[in-house]
């Protein structure tokens, strides 16, 4: 058994983990990097959940899914007749899988290019040792190593519902969602967060029937409620049926499907019958099989790795970021703690901004917020004043067919300093960049509605909500 000496070893080759590694490299630290995730082959899969079995392998469904939408609905009003649409699944799924395996290599070319030691296996703590730490690496031949600091970034799991575990055949995490032989005819689902949301989407444009289950009574409860009320309406016109306020009984998985016993909003007995089940309540962080004990590292009653503001553990030089730790579980949250843990370490200044994360949920229309919502000030009692825009007077969206939604301003009633931005339509995932910067630079709503912005473009959407704030807006 060797024990290699590193200056950095990052447990985990998620955002996080991966983005840590290459900034540690960057300046100029002997880095490793154990991530134990297989593709198909039993290879390494770096990337994490995000890329594996997340972020990269929705958006490629949500994409195909959509062009499916519009051939079979939207193109006729192009002017483009589809005669004989068939739907191609295998092909699909295919085609996600080869851009997750672009992704798996693309990190693997990082590691290289930044001369980063990658062990695949699972990473644990064996004892603090003479020098920093050392980590046991289960993989195909077990080894040891020894780092002076560790980053932890192993990330967080689907969270099962008690009673109907996942058996990613009738009742599916975010894994069998993604993986879903062939279209349901009815799909069900539990939990109306992002993946549930995007999941549905992808399987109600393929064919099938979808019935969310939410025991929230509010629709996006974390979403502006204005903008929220919007998306709701969109996602009824398109079919999917999302029922608010019901509690979940028993769960039965057969042969012929899933049979879900629940009480609605009424307090009414119900049951639904579907093909397969999604499961998306939520994720637990991954903390199983860390050791965490044999080191002494702190967790809380969730599991999580107990951290302060800047990432550090209750052990000196072992830090922890992304889904394992407190605060959003955002896949652009985790690479920015790894950059500042990273640049901690080198004894620099790393920062991140909580207040300026966004969020996106990648729909049609797609959602994106980052601040705070007109709720939440209403809650705080700060005075603020709020200005919004329909996609419905912008020239661009009128263009593309698709004028759902809008964007909305809530600044400061005093000095107009940007305190939140709310959108929902067509690529807002990409517009809310603009509201990030400006809320980093403490703009005011009248910064943004001085900037010249190009027509006809969707972003004249953020300069006229802007303007709404100071009630004269030009176009609506």
């Amino acid at each position: 058994m060797s024990n290699k000496q590193f200056d950095v070893i990052v447990i985990g080759g998620g955002p996080g983990g991966y983005v840590a590694a290459i900034r540690a490299a960057q300046l100029g630290f002997n880095v490793a990097c154990i991530d134990e995730w297989k593709n198909g082959k039993g290879g390494p899969a770096l990337g994490g959940t995000c890329t594996n079995i997340g972020c990269i392998p929705s958006k490629a469904l949500l994409q195909s899914s959509e062009h499916y939408e519009h051939a079979g609905h939207s193109f006729a009003d192009h002017g483009i007749k589809v005669e004989g649409l068939t739907l191609d699944l295998d092909r699909m799924l295919a085609r996600k899988d080869a851009v997750v395996k672009q992704n798996n290599d693309g990190i693997v070319y990082l590691f290289k290019k930044n001369k980063i030691s990658f062990f695949h296996g699972r990473g644990s703590f064996v004892k603090a040792a003479e020098g920093g730490y050392e980590v046991k690496v289960a993989g195909a031949a077990e080894e040891s190593i020894t780092g002076k600091h560790v980053i932890v970034a192993t990330g967080s799991n689907a969270r099962p519902l008690p009673g109907a575990a996942f058996d990613e055949e009738n009742i599916l995490s975010n894994d069998g969602a993604l993986r879903i032989g062939g279209v349901p005819k009815k799909l069900g689902l539990i939990g109306s967060g992002v993946i549930g949301l995007e999941m549905g989407s992808v399987w109600r444009r393929l064919g099938a029937e979808v019935t969310v289950l939410e025991a929230l009574p509010t629709f996006l409860g974390a979403v502006d409620e204005q903008i929220a009320r919007e998306a709701k309406k969109a996602f009824d016109k398109q079919g999917l049926k999302i029922e608010l306020g019901v509690k979940v009984g028993e769960i039965k998985s057969g042969k012929k499907g899933v049979s879900i016993a629940y009480t609605d909003a009424k307090g009414g007995a119900q049951s639904l019958e579907v093909d397969k089940l999604i499961v998306s309540i939520g994720r637990v962080p991954n903390t199983t099989g860390l050791a965490a004990d044999a080191v002494g590292l702190k967790l809380d009653e969730r599991g999580a790795i107990v951290v302060d503001d800047e990432c550090r553990t209750n052990l000196p030089n072992v830090w922890a970021i992304g889904d394992v730790v407190r605060g959003p579980m955002l896949a652009h949250k985790a690479e920015e703690e790894g950059v500042a843990v990273a640049e901690r370490i080198a004894g620099q200044h790393g920062h991140v901004n909580f207040n300026t994360i966004p969020w996106v949920i990648y729909t049609s229309p797609e959602i994106a917020w980052v601040g705070q919502t007109e709720q939440q000030l209403k809650a705080s009692g700060r005075a603020y004043k709020a200005g919004s825009f329909p996609f419905l007077a912008n020239g661009r969206a009128r263009a593309l067919g698709d004028t759902t939604g809008m964007v909305k301003f809530v600044a400061d009633a005093t000095t107009d300093e940007i305190l939140g931005v709310h959108m929902v339509g067509p690529m807002v995932s990409e517009l809310i960049s603009e509201a990030v910067v400006a809320m980093e630079f403490k703009a005011s709503a009248e910064d943004i509605a001085r900037i010249c912005h190009a027509h006809p473009s969707l972003s004249e959407a953020t300069k006229e909500a802007a303007l709404a704030v100071d009630k004269r807006t030009l176009n609506f």
